[in-house]
């Protein structure tokens, strides 16, 4: 009975496994579906529509192909039509009643400047790029020659943008695909219980073998029956050893021990998976909300509609900030006037090229204060879906001591042009930013007029300067806080004072303030005050008093940006001064507070 008991059980354990891998195998559903189309009409430009991306569930698997060049970027859909702009694009939407991709040809809106502007403006406006990469709009972006594909979770609001190279046609062959949900809960059952099955089978076959050997056994204690007579010997046989008996059998029973454990081992294993076992439904947390994996970086869910969204995410700030700070880097070092000028603009493009020029005639001179290659500590982009746009950020070293802590006030003109420095602020040491709205809300932008804040913005940079000029008598004085402020000791009365007494008697010396090449920013902050950061050009004017005496420029700067050495009409140089405050809110007694300034020589020439 133990042998039949033994076969059944071998014969379960068969069915059990060869079910469990045909769940695996035969019967496995397929691993994602997928939709696929072609474009024919020569677009430069296709656009994924964020319909087409999230028709199934899942990460969107992309592959694209058909041009020698194939790039691939996301960003929000908003950002991705803005930077098309005027151009002709195809459009790649889901239809949900052929459950097939569809493409549209799109046409650009061409613009047509009147006929007495036209070709001023084509000679005033800079040639915008045709090619999608690099632009600064994109959370990420690919590239790949022949075919690319990539693994993408975007919520609903993201877009794709596929191209060559922004002249030729771009890449035909599309296909999307999404993953299916293809686990065999009762794979790995299956599989582990018929190999629990054949090991108890072979447990009760092992026990019913030992239970027949034992039968045939000779029995003891048997009575005796009555003496027989001696019968005549006979030659004995040639004794056989147990060995040769029960070796053969041990080694049978050893390979059916083994056997069996291989087997349970590698179906154990091969169980093991989580696609073979049942999983519990995770319990609902709340109303869901598309938030990107970590297959796609720096992407985030849009902002609600009734708020405007933030310019630009953290993570798309901060590959936008490394890129300058290397680019600065690299520039500092060579002395290149052309590529800074890619990144840069406004006062803090007119320090650096002045310095640059100073050091290639003496390169004993200081650079300017570099970008510290620093984490973020403060990201304030501005609430909005147009153009220019403007973001502030804070560079801040754990090592603060030799690393001095840089707010960048960077602004993006136009879609298809990148986001300049105009503002690299070194901060005080003793400066508290205040609180701002977090990264994900942003800020919006105050006007220069604004009557919301103790002092309108525009206001801001002549009366503090005015403070410069002329100390405690400025009527701006009580309005601004002393304490902390290191641009009064360096800049300020006493600092001209002293320049002037060192001047000769046959020299005089003029201090005068005019507005700054940069934009009067104003971003909010929590206590309804506002961070302002404006540009104030301060001109020191030497002249000689009587029209006859020779003037020398003191300084190797002044040398360098004039080109002269002994002038007898004068000498005038303009100093650029990067000024950061915090305003407060209208009605507050508190004052305005200096969060740091940067100053530098940008001109020096000889009066006329």
């Amino acid at each position: 009975m133990r042998f039949v008991f033994a076969i059944l059980a071998f014969v379960l354990a068969a069915l059990m496994i060869a079910f469990g891998i045909a769940q695996r195998t035969i019967f496995l559903e397929p691993a994602s579906q997928s939709l696929s189309t072609t474009i024919g009409d020569g677009s430069p430009y296709a656009v994924i529509e964020g319909s087409a991306l999230t028709a199934f569930p899942g990460s969107q698997t992309v592959t694209v192909g058909g041009a020698d060049t194939v790039f691939v970027a996301y960003g929000r859909t908003s950002d991705v039509t803005a930077w098309i702009g005027s151009d002709d694009y195809a459009d790649v939407a889901f239809d949900a009643g052929s459950n097939a991709l569809d493409v549209t040809t799109v046409a650009g809106a061409a613009t047509e400047p009147s006929a007495g502007s036209a070709e001023s403006a084509e000679a005033e406006a800079p040639a915008l790029p045709t090619n999608p990469a690099g632009s600064d709009l994109w959370l990420q972006e690919f590239s790949a020659e022949g075919s690319l594909t990539t693994t993408l979770t975007v919520p609903e609001g993201i877009s794709v943008i596929i191209a060559s190279d922004g002249t030729a046609p771009a890449p035909t062959d599309i296909t999307i695909a999404w993953p299916l949900d293809n686990s065999t809960p009762w794979a790995g059952p299956l599989i582990v219980g018929g190999a629990l099955m054949a090991l108890i089978g072979f447990v009760v076959y092992l026990l019913g073998l030992l239970h027949f050997r034992r039968s045939r056994r000779p029995r003891r204690n048997v009575p005796r029956g009555p003496r027989m007579p001696k019968l005549p010997r006979v030659p004995r046989p040639k004794t056989i050893k147990a060995s040769e008996i029960t070796g053969p059998r041990r080694s049978i029973g050893r390979s059916m021990i083994a056997v069996p454990l291989l087997l349970v081992s590698g179906l154990v294993l091969s169980g093991c998976s989580p696609e073979f076992w049942p999983t519990s439904a995770p319990e609902p947390t709340g109303t869901a909300t598309a938030t990107p994996s970590a297959t796609a970086e720096g992407t985030e869910a849009p902002a609600p509609a009734e708020v405007k969204a933030p310019a630009v995410t953290t993570p798309q700030l901060e590959r936008i900030v490394g890129d300058i700070v290397s680019l600065t880097a690299a520039a500092d070092a060579g002395l290149d006037a052309d590529s800074i000028g890619t990144r840069f603009t406004g006062p803090a493009l007119e320090q650096r090229l002045a310095n640059y020029k100073i050091r290639t005639a003496d390169g004993s001179f200081a650079p300017t204060t570099a970008l510290p290659d620093s984490p973020m500590t403060l990201t304030l982009p501005q609430q909005t879906d147009t153009w220019p746009r403007v973001v502030m950020t804070v560079l801040q070293s754990e090592d603060e001591s030799t690393v001095p802590t840089m707010a960048l006030i960077l602004k993006q003109e136009s879609p298809r042009e990148n986001y300049l420095v105009e503002y690299a602020i070194q901060l005080e040491a003793s400066a508290k930013v205040p609180g701002v709205a977090p990264a994900t809300i942003g800020a919006s932008l105050v006007p220069p007029d604004s009557k919301l804040i103790s002092m309108a913005p525009e206001a801001v940079g002549p009366a503090y300067a005015d403070i410069l000029l002329n100390g405690d008598a400025s009527a701006s004085f009580p309005l601004f806080q002393a304490e902390g402020d290191s641009a009064r000791t360096l800049l300020g009365v006493d600092s001209k004072q002293k320049q002037k007494d060192a001047l000769e008697d046959t020299a005089a010396m003029e201090f005068t303030n005019a507005a700054g090449s940069g934009d009067v920013v104003a971003l909010s902050t929590n206590d309804s005050g506002s961070i302002v950061a404006v540009s104030v050009n301060e001109i020191t004017t030497v002249t000689s008093v009587n029209g006859k005496a020779t003037i020398e420029p003191t300084s190797g700067p002044s040398k360098a940006l004039s080109g002269i050495t002994k002038t007898t009409k004068g000498i005038q140089n303009t100093y650029s001064e990067q000024l950061l405050f915090h305003v407060p809110a209208a009605g507050s007694t508190d004052k305005i507070v200096l969060l740091g300034f940067s100053q530098g020589l940008i001109s020096s020439v000889e009066l006329p």
